[in-house]
């Protein structure tokens, strides 16, 4: 005897995006106006830098309005994102009385919401959250999406889920407590979106850098509406990654791999950068983009405050190694987005936007731009 279970059925995962400063307020009061139904137990996931900065006044406030908020706290840093870290995480919830009625509010970085998002996803089999991004790369590219996970010794973000959080705040007031390195990684991701889809804001980032780094108010706006509107304009047609959704990895194979080969002595952003310029220059070789446009990327990055050459520390053998374990490999074959010139990305066929590439080709590029 056969059953079929028939489970077809249709999901609305939209939110908002809210970008400002100072919205603490802003956050408590969607809370308490049902923005997470009638949850009243707050699980606030933050690290330790953010800790004294913004999440411990958050919680406060929460606990005053009439929920009972509770903090988790992880080191701050890339070597958070695992899975003991979120094992961490659930076993202090479930000591803490935390169950099915609970909700996570996360509060920091991209390491923080990746985390928190992924815990929530799975938490009594999935807990609605939200982010309150503090980083610009937060704000850039993690804290947005709705794609969560965490790391392993064999490879960076293969374990996670999709799961779209409720809200994100995106708070610029934040930005000035960053330093000036984690304020350069953010605009990796913001220049990497500019390369895929924005010319005229490539050539805004030119022109407003250094405003941008002494994170003067109207660049600072300007940046945080255009990587959302950049970022959602390809996530709203492919959310799970099914072909399109690939370009927002540009720089990603070569980035990626650089992180983890530096043991996160590099930051995620600085990584990128590297692979931004490897990408580029590969494809100038292969007719995809000028050497004067990729001239322009590499000053660009440069003035962002961002390397842009292979540390020396780095084994090239072992980086080409490392770049198997990306996720846009297919049949062991290395795959790689480029841009096209600038503001477009390369289109290969329909709906796929990787080129598979031989490791002799990219053997060469990442040997000439090795310190």
């Amino acid at each position: 005897m056969e059953f079929r279970c028939e489970l077809v059925r249709t999901v609305d995962d939209s939110y908002d995006i809210e970008i400002g400063r100072k919205l603490e307020s802003k956050l408590v009061s969607d809370l308490k106006n049902g923005l997470l139904g009638k949850r009243k137990r707050l699980a606030v996931i933050t690290d330790s830098n953010v800790k004294e900065l913004y999440a411990g006044s958050i919680t406060a406030m929460l606990t005053e309005a009439g929920f009972s908020a509770e903090m988790f706290v992880i080191p701050a840093g890339e070597k958070s994102k695992t899975r003991e870290m979120k094992e961490f995480l659930e076993d202090s919830m479930l000591e803490k009385g935390f169950r099915r009625d609970c909700a996570v509010v996360a509060v920091g970085g991209g390491v923080v919401t990746d985390l928190a998002g992924f815990t929530a996803g799975t938490f009594g089999r999935g807990v609605p959250f939200v982010n309150y991004a503090t980083t610009l790369l937060a704000a850039a590219d993690a804290s947005v999406g709705g794609k969560t996970a965490v790391d392993t010794p064999l490879a960076t973000n293969l374990i996670g889920m999709f799961n779209q959080p409720k809200k994100v705040y995106i708070d610029i007031e934040c930005w000035k407590t960053l330093p000036k390195r984690e304020l350069s990684s953010g605009l990796a991701e913001t220049v990497k979106h500019a390369c895929l889809g924005d010319e005229e804001m490539f050539s805004y980032l030119e022109e407003h850098i250094a405003e941008i780094l002494e994170n003067k108010a109207e660049p600072c706006e300007y940046i945080a509406e255009k990587n959302c509107g950049i970022k959602y304009s390809v996530v709203m047609k492919d959310e799970r990654e099914s072909g399109l959704r690939e370009i927002l990895n540009l720089g990603h194979t070569v980035g990626r791999a650089i992180e983890t080969c530096s043991d996160y002595r590099l930051l995620h952003g600085e990584a990128v950068s590297i692979g931004l310029v490897a990408q580029a220059r590969l494809g100038q070789e292969l007719g995809f983009i000028s050497k004067e446009n990729v001239g322009r990327l590499e000053r660009l990055l440069q003035n962002a405050g961002l390397p842009i050459r292979v540390p020396g520390y780095i084994q090239i053998p072992e980086l080409l190694k490392k770049l198997y374990t990306d996720k846009k490999v297919r049949d062991s074959r290395l795959r790689f987005v480029f841009q096209k010139e600038i503001g477009d990305v390369m289109q290969f066929s329909e709906n796929n936007y990787g080129r598979p590439v031989s490791e002799s080709e990219i053997a060469a590029v990442l040997e000439k731009i090795a310190e």
